[in-house]
């Protein structure tokens, strides 16, 4: 009697084994499914974007041309224009499929991206004076906190693009005459914790969780308008978690975007 329970048991607990097993593999496929719809819904979406972004430019350019070989006879100065504008709109095509390269790299080629001992004040200073001209033009203050020394092991293509891509969001959109600062608040265990802020006009509040995804625009024809590819935030964010850290960004109380955001002092 003992054994033909003991046999009973068993073939209940294989048969509980094989349903579980059975409702999991189920789940789990429904999971991959779903994620494989909704990464399928993403490329489409994405694709759709760089079209539309893509074609911007191009049907500028091609705007500006046809109409420079339709009136031979245009005023030079006049036909000046219209090069001129017909070059800015090359540049920003250029910038937007070199934004959208690195992206990728990130993405799909993380372990090719090589990794060395880094400076970060160095690095913020050789952004500060790419800038500097447009700095001054603002009239705007900088404030490198950074202390020399501050060293990382990093990608120092992508750490230059963190920091450059913060301070030309500021030049851009915050307006004039504010300070901008960089500082590294602290450095506990493994990460260095960051933060970058200016003290311009800020982004309405319902925006703030959006401003890191991809060509999102505040207002309509923003970006467009000032220029620049729409993917600058997005591009921080992705380099910021390459590096195994954060990035997050409030409103400040006296005015201006802050972002806080760490990054990995030593490789994994």
């Amino acid at each position: 009697m003992m054994k033909t329970y003991m046999i009973i048991l068993i073939v209940i607990g294989s048969l509980a084994l094989a349903v579980g097993l059975f409702f999991l593999v189920r789940a789990l496929k429904r999971s991959s499914d779903k994620a494989a719809r909704q990464s399928s819904k993403l490329k489409k979406q994405m694709t759709s974007n760089i079209a539309h972004e893509l074609r911007t430019p191009v049907t500028s350019i091609r705007g500006y041309l046809e109409t420079l070989i339709a009136c031979p006879d245009m005023a030079p100065e006049k036909k000046q224009a219209f090069i001129e504008k017909a070059y800015n709109q090359t540049l920003r095509l250029s910038e937007l499929i070199s934004d959208m390269s690195l992206l990728s790299k990130m993405e799909e080629r993380s372990s090719k991206l090589h990794k060395e001992e880094i400076d970060l004040y160095d690095i913020a200073v050789e952004v500060f004076d790419e800038f500097e001209e447009k700095i001054a033009e603002k009239g705007n203050v900088v404030e490198n906190n950074l202390e020399p020394g501050t060293v990382l092991i990093a990608n120092r293509t992508l750490v230059y693009t963190i920091i450059r891509n913060l301070v030309e969001n500021t030049l851009k959109y915050a307006g004039e005459g504010l300070t901008m600062h960089l500082e590294c608040y602290s450095t506990i265990e493994k990460y260095c914790y960051l933060t970058y802020y200016d003290t311009g006009s800020g982004v309405p509040q319902e925006h703030l969780e959006k401003v890191f995804e991809r060509f999102y625009r505040i207002e309509e024809g923003r970006t467009r308008d000032v220029g620049g590819s729409g993917l600058g935030l997005s591009i921080v964010r992705n380099a910021v978690k390459f590096h195994g850290g954060d990035i997050r960004v409030i409103n400040r109380q006296w005015g201006g975007l802050q972002f806080f955001f760490s990054l990995r002092r030593q490789a994994d």
